[in-house]
């Protein structure tokens, strides 16, 4: 016999929880939002509010997405700084592997980095559509 779906009997489905990842990258661009609003204080207790070293990790995986997937756009000479950059965040991540309050340094770090490639990405955007509009 089947039952009808009701309040209490939704047939066994449920919505799907986020994934560690998932919530490492919104809590990454809830980082970045903050610090561009310049609510500075909420950025730092959104990092305080972490404490599990696998979390931190995971929103450094936001970071590094984010900064990854905007290099890829910049031209090769800034490609290739903004790369050695993510290997130099690499390692600092793995010395601070088991430290938490290392590993919001490191973060701190990725934020300041996927900022600062997503202003090099705009800046080559805007240089590139002068010379075209010139040429």
């Amino acid at each position: 016999m089947v039952r009808p779906v009701n309040a209490r009997n939704s047939g066994g489905v449920t919505a799907p929880s986020e994934s560690p990842a998932d919530a490492g990258a919104r809590l990454a661009a809830q980082y970045l939002q903050l610090l561009e609003d310049g609510r500075t204080n909420d950025a730092e207790a959104l990092l305080a509010d972490l404490s599990d070293a696998r979390e931190l990790v995971f929103v450094g995986a936001g970071f590094t997405t984010m900064a990854r997937r905007t290099g890829r756009t910049l031209p090769t000479a800034m490609r290739a700084q903004a790369s050695t950059r993510q290997v130099l965040l690499g390692q600092l991540r793995d010395a601070n592997r088991r430290d938490v309050d290392g590993l919001r340094s490191w973060l701190r770090q990725a934020a300041q980095e996927a900022v600062t490639v997503n202003r090099l990405a705009e800046a080559a955007r805007r240089r590139l559509g002068e010379q075209s509009a010139t040429g």
